[in-house]
């Protein structure tokens, strides 16, 4: 579970910052590549959208690593979203492990 307070690089700032600008690349671009709308080019590089597995798969075959390292982003922000949302909150500490029948 995270520990830290702080929250996690967004995958809109990994994609932006060590891949997108080491090549240049344009979110116009970046959206051609993927074969989607440059709203949700925008959308993604700007942390307002999560990476999906579908996604993942199309990012990975546009930069040539693998969907795993797409999602092993994601996660961590999702997990850091859940554990910072009052509302999320209320529901995980209203979970409780089920009762076993003897």
């Amino acid at each position: 579970m995270l520990t830290t307070k702080r929250k996690p690089a967004t995958v809109g700032e990994i994609l932006v910052e060590e891949f997108m600008q080491p090549l240049r690349l344009t979110q116009g671009a970046l959206a051609e590549a993927m074969g989607v709308q440059r709203k949700r080019a925008h959308e993604l590089c700007n942390g307002r959208r999560a990476v999906t597995a579908p996604t993942a798969l199309i990012l990975a075959r546009v930069f040539g690593n693998s969907p795993d390292c797409w999602l092993n982003v994601q996660r961590p922000s999702d997990l850091w979203k859940a554990m910072h949302s009052s509302d999320e909150r209320e529901r995980i500490k209203r979970a409780r492990p089920p009762r076993i029948a003897a």
